[in-house]
């Protein structure tokens, strides 16, 4: 039987997320979002991660807070 391999990378910065056993052993923020039908993207479908850091910062130029 086969390991399948789990390779997590933050699109923000780029850092490989840490993994042991195909496991993801280190928490991040996972986003999907398919465009509807009143959007520029109709019908496409968007995932990204970002780890806690680039997270984060990010939060942090909120004008309402999370």
């Amino acid at each position: 039987m086969e390991k399948k391999m789990l390779r997590v990378v933050c699109n923000v910065c780029g850092r490989e997320l840490k993994t042991e056993n195909g496991l993801l052993v280190e928490d991040a923020f996972e986003a999907a979002k398919e465009w509807g039908y009143f959007s520029k993207k109709d019908l496409e479908l968007h995932k990204f991660t970002i780890c806690e850091a680039c997270y984060d910062r990010l939060i942090e130029t909120f004008l309402i807070p999370v």
